[in-house]
């Protein structure tokens, strides 16, 4: 998945570069500076830190990553808040797009940011996650990278009122308890086991077989071009992988994950009815029993097609998120 939130601990992540949110002296911090030091080795660290002699607020510098999973750390100094009219949002802008330019310059495919001055530097997390993904999403517009952003908890990630409200009300009135849906499934059963068996069957699949559906692969080439979108605008509006968008495309036969069918809709804004048809297929269906299905009904049927926004719901209410 090109872009990700995930709840983990960024020391341990296995990707080519993990972010070091520093101070402009490079010096061991507390938070997750400190993490970042002791788990690298902090007198390793420490040297290769000092031999660069600081870096700027906004600016980013690498050194090897020593101990850790990861082959390199890049630091970059966030912004101290200071009410929102220093210059924060610009400066905290240029801690992800630096970063990022840098490690493409080192040709690296994967790198993971903290939430970049968001701990006791003080800026108010909502702010900080959107410009967080903001800077992401602007870079991964024309490039390819694995692009992780390492929270510890759910509360890391602050909806909007009015969304985190309109996403609510639409789950208390659509979302069906699955205890509910699987008695009614099994009060079905038992009646259908108690009807009388049909007295004629029909003769073999051939009929079955002569009526299949369109396969999925075909009918995305042809949501694709009915919706004038080309192949960029659709991977890159479903936070797929190239490859995987490539292998989807040309082979007829495939079936991608139920996320991935639901992220390529997304990105083709598709209404329910369409999404419904895309969906099955593959295979799939919105559920009322499944809260994933519910928040993802919820955007559809509001218009809302940023799969970032819908990523950060579903990151909030503990679901998978779209993309590979």
């Amino acid at each position: 998945m090109p872009f990700t939130i995930v709840r983990n601990d960024i020391t341990r992540m296995q990707v080519d570069a993990i972010v070091n949110a520093a101070n402009t002296s490079l010096r061991m911090g507390g938070g997750v500076c400190g993490a970042i030091f002791k788990a690298a080795g902090p007198e390793k660290l420490q040297a290769a830190c000092s031999a660069l002699g600081g870096c700027e607020t906004g600016q980013a510098v690498i050194t090897p990553g020593f101990n850790l999973p990861a082959q390199y750390v890049i630091h970059t100094p966030g912004p101290v808040w200071k009410g929102g009219q220093q210059g924060e949002e610009a400066l905290l802008r240029q801690c992800y797009i630096n970063s990022l330019l840098l490690a493409e310059k080192h040709g690296l495919e994967s790198i993971a940011f903290p939430l970049i001055s968001a701990g006791i530097y003080g800026y108010p997390r909502k702010e900080a996650l959107q410009i967080a993904v903001a800077a992401i999403k602007d870079f991964l517009e024309d490039r390819d990278m694995e692009v992780y952003l390492v929270v510890f908890d759910k509360a890391a990630v602050e909806l909007s009122e009015e969304l985190l409200g309109a996403v609510q009300a639409y789950i208390d009135e659509h979302y069906v308890d699955e205890y509910s849906v699987l008695a009614r499934e099994s009060l079905q059963r038992n009646n259908i086991a108690e009807a009388s068996v049909p007295s004629c069957l029909p003769q073999g699949l051939a009929p079955l077989i002569g009526n299949l559906d369109e396969p999925f692969s075909r009918t995305l080439l042809r949501l694709i071009d009915a919706k004038g979108k080309t192949d960029v605008e659709v991977y890159k509006g479903a936070n797929i992988d190239r490859k995987l968008f490539s292998k989807i495309r040309s082979n007829m036969h495939y079936m991608p994950s139920k996320k991935t069918a639901v992220a390529l809709a997304i990105a083709l804004e598709l209404n329910l009815e369409e999404t419904e048809d895309l969906l099955a297929r593959a295979g799939y269906a919105l559920s009322s029993s499944q809260k994933f299905d519910v928040i993802i009904s919820c955007f559809i049927s509001r218009g809302i097609y940023d799969i970032f926004a819908i990523n950060q719901a579903l990151f909030y209410y503990d679901q998978p998120l779209l993309g590979s």
